[in-house]
């Protein structure tokens, strides 16, 4: 039986992408809270110094890496110290930690299409899902929140614009995140906010020119290597239109997106009575992370108070379509439907990838995920394994289009 704090019952947590940005901004906020919640299982893909670390510090009941290698070497530290946790390794343990029946809530944190299993197998045991995993949703959107109704499942968005998007919805909304359209519920339309990235005021120009190290250089969040590089092609943005038409059963044209530099206010909503509710706060992602970790509750993040008279004011202005093609192409596929998302997550997986091993610049990005899509048959989605080959596909396309540059 679980040990029970005093009001509330101790909660047993996994975290899919421990060792990444998010995972360890949850472990963070689960730290402030250790009446309410445990840390059941751990998941990375191959950084077994980091960890080993976190085994140590928190003591979870299972250890799951991706590659094996790295689990036989976590195994073997983790066994040289006494310790209990239990190592495992592959796709299927990290299903088996998502839908384990003693785990309540997932923190789904993996990066790219290998985030879409686990996610599936937790929304399928019914558990509290904390989706800060893009993919998911943007390959398999009709799929995954099926699974979550038929499941049982709770969804949270942690991205901090789906995330502000749910704080101030109307209420009989957030008990479902797609029972009704956004008309019916008073909504006009989301206002996704956006950065704008590094290069929001670069030429066209210095963008064909734009280096690693330039693009790694976001001015507001801290944020992993490819998330970061989305940023900076807007392309982050583009998946977060996918999402939204999901999360919200909004259609594509009832979700702008407004840059904003100063990330301040995380996404807004617009009712058809001309009042527009937003969300305002630090650039800090514990703030959405403790949110979803205490739904309906509100928690302690370790956020610092948000300061308007030092912020002093805020800018907004419309995303250039031109010089971040990825937004635009990602409205596109969305619009085409069935698995042309699935394609361009594919597509720019790859081609983020050539780009951070400094194989294709920064313009090419975009070029190759449009070649990609443009070559491909778009098909209606029936089923996770038809999206992992067309997955497939899209990444072999990509690497072709990336070698013939």
């Amino acid at each position: 039986m679980c040990a029970k704090s005093v009001g509330h019952q101790m909660q047993n947590v996994t975290i899919l992408g421990a060792t990444g940005t998010i995972g360890l901004q949850t472990l963070d906020v689960i730290s402030q809270h250790p009446d309410r919640f445990n840390v059941f299982a751990l998941a990375a893909n191959s950084n077994v110094k980091s960890m080993l670390a976190l085994c140590n510090t928190y003591a979870p009941e299972y250890a799951v890496m991706l590659q094996e290698a790295a689990a036989v070497e976590l195994g073997a530290e983790l066994k040289s110290i006494g310790s209990k946790t239990i190592v495992k390794h592959g796709e299927a343990a990290l299903n088996d930690i998502s839908a384990h029946e003693q785990v309540d809530i997932v923190m789904a944190a993996i990066v790219g299409a290998a985030g879409l299993h686990p996610a599936m197998a937790a929304a399928k045991a019914g558990k509290r899902i904390l989706l800060a995993n893009k993919e998911t949703l943007v390959m398999a959107g009709n799929l995954f929140m099926q699974a979550v109704i038929d499941g049982g499942a709770s969804l949270l968005p942690i991205d901090s614009e789906h995330n502000a998007i749910f704080q101030v919805m109307p209420h009989q909304r957030t008990k479902s995140l797609s029972n009704a359209t956004l008309s019916s519920l008073g909504v006009k339309r989301v206002l996704l906010t956006a950065s704008g990235g590094p290069f929001r005021n670069a030429s066209l120009e210095e963008l064909k020119t734009v280096t690693r190290a330039q693009a790694l250089n976001h001015p507001n969040w801290v944020m992993g290597p490819k998330i970061t590089v989305d940023s900076a092609t807007m392309m982050n943005k583009g998946l977060e239109v996918i999402e939204a038409h999901w999360l919200f059963n909004a259609l594509p044209n009832q979700i702008d997106v407004v840059v904003h530099p100063q990330s301040v206010i995380h996404s807004m909503v617009e009712y058809i009575d001309g009042s527009v509710l937003a969300q305002l706060g630090n650039p800090d992602m514990r703030t959405p992370i403790a949110y979803g970790l205490g739904y309906p509750d509100r928690l302690a993040s370790g956020v610092s108070s948000l300061d308007l008279l030092t912020t002093a004011r805020l800018d907004f202005c419309a995303p250039d379509l031109i010089r971040f093609p990825c937004l635009r192409i990602a409205y596109e596929a969305l619009n085409m439907g069935g698995t042309a998302p699935a394609i361009l997550n594919a597509a720019n997986e790859v081609a983020v990838e050539a780009f951070l091993a400094e194989k294709i610049g920064f313009m090419d990005i975009p070029n190759t995920i449009e070649a990609v899509l443009a070559a491909s048959n778009v098909e209606q989605v029936e089923s996770i394994e038809q999206l992992v080959a067309v997955d497939a596909y899209a990444r072999l396309a990509a690497r072709k289009q990336i070698n013939a540059l």
